[in-house]
Protein backbone atom coordinates (compact mmCIF):
# COMPACT_ATOMS: atom_id res chain seq x y z
CA UNK A 1 0.00 0.00 0.00
CA UNK A 2 1.41 3.56 -1.03
CA UNK A 3 1.04 6.88 0.88
CA UNK A 4 -0.11 10.25 -0.05
CA UNK A 5 0.51 13.55 0.50
CA UNK A 6 -2.55 15.49 0.61
CA UNK A 7 -3.37 19.39 1.10
CA UNK A 8 -6.90 20.41 2.50
CA UNK A 9 -8.66 23.78 1.56
CA UNK A 10 -10.63 24.24 4.89
CA UNK A 11 -13.82 26.16 5.08
CA UNK A 12 -12.19 29.17 6.47
CA UNK A 13 -9.47 29.36 3.60
CA UNK A 14 -6.62 27.59 5.50
CA UNK A 15 -4.30 24.81 4.19
CA UNK A 16 -3.96 22.03 5.67
CA UNK A 17 -1.00 19.49 4.69
CA UNK A 18 -1.02 15.70 6.04
CA UNK A 19 0.03 12.20 4.96
CA UNK A 20 -2.20 9.07 4.91
CA UNK A 21 -2.26 5.34 3.42
CA UNK A 22 -6.28 5.94 3.41
CA UNK A 23 -7.39 8.88 1.31
CA UNK A 24 -11.34 8.56 2.47
CA UNK A 25 -10.70 7.37 5.94
CA UNK A 26 -8.10 10.70 6.82
CA UNK A 27 -10.84 12.96 5.46
CA UNK A 28 -13.52 11.35 7.16
CA UNK A 29 -11.45 11.98 10.16
CA UNK A 30 -10.83 15.27 9.58
CA UNK A 31 -15.03 16.32 9.11
CA UNK A 32 -15.42 13.63 12.70
CA UNK A 33 -13.58 16.50 14.07
CA UNK A 34 -10.85 13.64 15.49
CA UNK A 35 -7.75 15.60 13.85
CA UNK A 36 -7.09 18.42 16.23
CA UNK A 37 -6.12 21.54 13.68
CA UNK A 38 -9.43 20.44 11.14
CA UNK A 39 -11.81 20.56 14.40
CA UNK A 40 -11.54 24.08 14.46
CA UNK A 41 -11.06 24.61 10.88
CA UNK A 42 -13.94 22.44 9.02
CA UNK A 43 -12.19 20.83 6.17
CA UNK A 44 -13.54 21.13 2.62
CA UNK A 45 -12.13 19.05 -0.01
CA UNK A 46 -8.78 17.77 -1.18
CA UNK A 47 -7.14 20.48 -3.42
CA UNK A 48 -3.82 18.57 -3.60
CA UNK A 49 -2.76 14.80 -3.60
CA UNK A 50 0.59 13.36 -4.65
CA UNK A 51 0.70 9.63 -4.29
CA UNK A 52 4.36 8.34 -2.67
CA UNK A 53 6.20 5.00 -2.59
CA UNK A 54 7.04 5.02 1.02
CA UNK A 55 5.93 6.32 4.59
CA UNK A 56 9.77 8.37 4.41
CA UNK A 57 9.34 10.30 1.63
CA UNK A 58 5.66 11.44 2.21
CA UNK A 59 6.96 12.58 5.52
CA UNK A 60 9.78 14.58 3.86
CA UNK A 61 7.74 16.05 1.36
CA UNK A 62 5.07 17.10 3.71
CA UNK A 63 7.69 18.93 6.01
CA UNK A 64 8.90 20.52 2.97
CA UNK A 65 5.47 21.90 2.13
CA UNK A 66 4.98 23.03 5.67
CA UNK A 67 7.47 24.90 5.14
CA UNK A 68 6.16 26.83 1.96
CA UNK A 69 4.26 30.32 2.29
CA UNK A 70 1.03 30.00 1.31
CA UNK A 71 1.20 32.06 -1.89
CA UNK A 72 3.79 29.25 -2.97
CA UNK A 73 1.25 26.50 -2.10
CA UNK A 74 -1.42 28.32 -3.81
CA UNK A 75 0.58 28.20 -7.03
CA UNK A 76 1.67 24.33 -6.00
CA UNK A 77 -3.04 23.95 -6.50
CA UNK A 78 -3.43 26.22 -9.09
CA UNK A 79 -4.92 28.61 -7.43
CA UNK A 80 -2.20 31.42 -7.58
CA UNK A 81 -0.24 34.04 -10.02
Amino acid sequence: MGWFVYILECQNNFLYTGITNDLDRRFTQHQNKSAHFTSYNPPKRFVFIEPIKTRGEALSLEAQIKKLPKKIKLQIIGQGG
